[in-house]
């Protein structure tokens, strides 16, 4: 099935196409994807195919052919869409390249992407790792990349965690972590620093705030009082505000967000589990697809990846009601990623 037939049908099930990466990608209409997530091969580490990107004998035109691919990427997602690029590094000579960094700088300085994220993939256990003079990796990058530093796709509230919730306790409101406000009232009406109709304010404010969260408008909060606790980022007017909001006014807030947290920009994944698979022994698990596909694509979204392997991001963008495109040059592996999105159906 071509791609415009797939896109005027209303399944989900996605579209798998067997060739060359760069060359398919070039087929297709320019602002078409809404997420692009993938894991191409990394730089002299690939066994399990015997073409394609990843067999460069030098790192440099190992970057100049993702960097293509990537343009392709760029050209075919839409203005709004996101790009997340997971990579490992390599060693060479006993010198470990650091080619993920080297791929980020030159799509950002050569392509003008926009790099927003830099997720650190802690892997929590490595393989086996015999070498004696230096310490075990077991992290990869990924970088969430768009095409504009405003304007795109990204939906918070679909990747937050599940709040915990503030309570009454013998008539007073506690948030989420125990704060009753009692500490905050004693070191207004204690401090030396705040004026007294300052304090004053302070006072009100925190009755406000204790409010809100029990009326759940908040889940949580903390109080930068003037003398009591340091500005959160820095003490300089001239890159924070809140340092200025706390020499004029004495006091700020910092506010939880009812429906929960952000995630972090370090995600503690379990690599997938090969020990029963014949072949294809990438790592790339489902959970690492789950916070991009569900932030930075709309239910009913496209997503596309262009080294699908046997379909781990088309398997999860299914599962989230997204469509999906999976490219790959191994026949084999794509058979395996139809038998695998079938068995969600």
């Amino acid at each position: 099935m071509r791609l415009e037939n797939y896109l005027g049908t209303a399944r989900v099930s996605p579209l798998f196409v067997l060739g060359d990466a760069l060359d398919v990608l070039r087929e297709f209409p320019p602002d078409t994807f809404d997420c692009c997530m993938t894991s191409p091969p990394y730089w002299g580490k690939r066994e399990y195919a015997n073409s394609g990107i990843g067999l460069e004998r030098d790192y440099r035109d190992f970057i100049r052919n993702l960097g293509a691919i990537c343009a392709e990427i760029k050209r075919v997602l839409k203005p709004a869409g996101s790009f997340w690029l997971n990579i490992g590094d390599s060693y060479a000579g006993k010198n470990l390249i650091g080619i993920p960094w080297r791929i980020a700088i030159e799509l950002m300085d050569k392509q003008g992407w926009i790099l927003r994220n830099n997720v650190i993939w802690n892997k929590v256990k490595g393989g086996p790792d015999n070498t004696k003079d230096r310490l075990r990796n077991v992290h990869e990058d990924v970088f969430h990349f768009v095409k504009s530093p405003r304007g795109y796709y990204y939906d918070t509230d679909a990747i937050r965690s599940t709040p915990k919730q503030a309570k009454v306790v013998n008539g007073s409101v506690v948030s989420a972590t125990g704060v009753r406000g009692v500490r905050y009232r004693r070191q207004i009406e204690l401090s030396s620093d705040l004026t007294e109709e300052e304090k004053t304010d302070a006072f009100g404010a925190l009755e406000q705030m204790l409010s809100r969260v029990a009326a759940r408008e908040i889940a949580d909060f903390r109080m930068i009082i003037r003398g009591q606790q340091r500005t959160t980022h820095s003490d300089s007017e001239k890159v924070s505000g809140r340092a200025k909001e706390l020499r004029e006014k004495g006091f700020y807030f910092l506010k939880y967000h009812p429906n929960g947290s952000k995630p972090s920009d370090v995600w503690d994944i379990l690599p997938e589990d090969t020990q029963k698979r014949k072949i294809h022994f990438a790592p790339y698990p489902e959970d690492l697809c789950k916070i991009p596909i569900l932030a930075t694509s709309p239910r009913g979204g496209l997503v596309l990846d262009p080294f699908c392997g046997t379909g781990t991001t088309m398997s999860v963008a299914s599962v989230f009601g997204r469509k999906s495109v999976g490219i790959d040059l191994s026949g084999e592996y794509l058979a395996i990623a139809e038998e695998r999105s079938a068995t969600l159906l």
